[in-house]
């Protein structure tokens, strides 16, 4: 029975090493929807109005917007292997993004459509849509 000492051990010094107030139940929708843009992904502060822009824009290099196959607002794809966006967290957002944009993950569209993105565009896209209602549902609140 020395297990159980051992596992409230480690969970009491992971909180005392975890930043205050940064817990999941903090990262609400609501907080998405406020634009909280602070992000793991290394990337500077993002803005929802410029993401819209961006969004809404044919890209040079595919002659696809965001929105003509992620849907309106992101939450209605044109083909249902393609990812609701709308309301995702911004972080993963950024950091799909980035890969693409990079060669860390490949999707022969996507990767054409995040090759010219600059960290900031990044930013403002993944604020845009992460604050856009949404369909999807964590589990945080069961």
């Amino acid at each position: 029975m020395k297990t159980l000492p051992i596992v409230l051990l480690a969970s009491l010094a992971l909180a005392a090493c975890s930043p205050a107030g940064d817990t999941p139940a903090e990262h609400s929708s609501a907080d998405r929807a406020a634009g909280h843009t602070s992000s793991s992904a290394g990337i500077p502060a993002g803005r929802a109005d410029i993401g819209e822009q961006l969004a809404t824009t044919k890209q040079e290099a595919t002659g696809q917007a965001c929105v003509d196959c992620h849907g309106p607002s992101g939450t209605a794809p044109i083909d249902p292997s393609y990812p609701i966006i709308g309301g995702q967290y911004h972080d993963y957002i950024a950091h799909s993004l980035q890969m693409y944009r990079d060669g860390d993950r490949s999707h022969a569209l996507m990767a054409s459509q995040a090759k010219g993105l600059t960290d900031q565009q990044i930013a403002d896209l993944a604020a845009y849509f992460g604050s856009q209602p949404s369909p999807l549902r964590d589990l945080s609140g069961l």
